[in-house]
């Protein structure tokens, strides 16, 4: 029953039953505050543990990125990949919130910009393309007299031109001797690929863009696609073979000049290689060679072998018979470079500092 009817019913005079009802009051309005308070830190409870349980999570993911294994983490790559999109957001919200400043001005205070540091002037070896821009009229707008020329702003911007397809027509006249019935004509440009129809720039930005750029060659085929061009892949990829093995030459010499110094600096890296019987990907090694940057009378040079595995085998066939300083890592491949056998000199092993710190 209703502790107030009770009261009601009770036998006291009139003052205490009034003081009573006062402190039933008092105490259920503070139960009711009390509940209220309690829902509130319940929910307050909720909230932090579920933000709790959200970094328990996060937190080992994020030392896994800085700490785990190198097949676990994100490349410097792709963490730029989430830097550029970030900045790119920002740039955007900063222009929506300008456009919406000047459509609908605030009374509050604005915010002073940032000042903005010095931009890098722009390469001096591009070419300039000047644009003269004259006022409409040579004479003064207030009075009527000839302006006078007192200075040039000067303001420079940045442009490209993208891949742009063309085609070379080589006209070669043909000419005919009555008396000697001979006939005489112009001999056929040398061409990387004969008889083939991509010119040497094509062929360029192909091999640029595959090997430099890391596109495929599907990403080129709808590049070319967008100006109406067919280059169908399996074109391409035959362009790529041919041009390889055209190059040959030139790898060959680079080689020849890169042994001809007495200090080498080697190492190898693993690559992911598609391995397209077992469809997944296998480890291959992409071993490099550079010449020492302190011999004054050798090129600056560093050519890459690449190779199915990381036998001390490939550096032995690569090095082939020269004989040197070879500054390398601690890896076991490399030692039988030390020792002389037969009529080869074994190297003079240089230690890397950073592997023996």
């Amino acid at each position: 029953m209703n502790p107030l009817i009770e009261l009601d019913q009770s036998t006291l005079d009139a003052a205490d039953k009034s003081q009573l009802k006062a402190w039933i009051q008092a105490l259920v309005s503070q139960a009711s505050e009390t509940t209220v308070l309690l829902q509130a830190k319940t929910a307050e409870i909720k909230r932090k543990d579920f933000k709790i349980e959200a970094l328990t999570f996060e937190l080992p993911r994020l030392r896994r990125i800085q700490f785990g294994a190198k097949n676990e983490t994100l490349s410097p790559l792709q963490r730029d990949i989430f830097a550029e999109t970030l900045a790119a957001d920002i740039a955007a919200i900063e222009v929506e919130l300008e456009q919406l400043a000047d459509i609908e001005p605030c009374a509050t205070v604005a915010k002073p910009k940032r000042p903005r540091a010095g931009r890098q002037p722009l390469p001096e070896h591009l070419p300039r393309i000047e644009h003269h821009h004259e006022p409409e009229s040579c004479t003064c707008g207030q009075c009527g007299n000839d302006l006078v020329k007192i200075g040039e702003d000067i303001t420079e911007q940045l442009d490209v031109e993208p891949a742009k397809f063309f085609v070379h027509r080589h006209i070669r006249p043909q000419y005919a001797c009555r008396r000697c019935e001979t006939m005489t004509a112009a001999p056929i440009p040398p061409a990387v690929i004969d008889g083939g129809m991509a010119a040497v720039g094509l062929l360029t930005w192909i091999m640029i863009s595959k090997f430099v750029d890391h596109l495929p060659l599907y990403r080129l085929e709808q590049i070319a696609a967008r100006d109406q061009v067919g280059l169908a892949r399996s074109t391409l990829a035959e362009w790529v073979g041919r041009v390889g093995v055209a190059l040959q030459p030139l790898v060959d010499r680079l080689i020849w000049h890169l042994l001809q110094g007495n200090t080498l600096h080697a190492d190898e890296t693993p690559v992911a290689q598609l391995d397209p019987g077992k469809g997944k990907t296998r480890k291959a090694y992409l071993w490099a060679y550079r010449s020492n940057d302190l011999q004054e009378d050798q090129p600056r040079l560093i050519v890459f072998d690449y190779q199915p595995g990381r036998s001390g085998e490939h550096a032995r066939q690569f090095l082939g018979n020269w004989s040197g300083h070879l500054l390398v890592d601690d890896y076991a491949g490399y030692k039988a470079l030390f020792a002389s056998t037969g009529n080869r000199q074994g190297c003079i092993e240089l230690a890397c500092r950073a592997c023996a710190a």
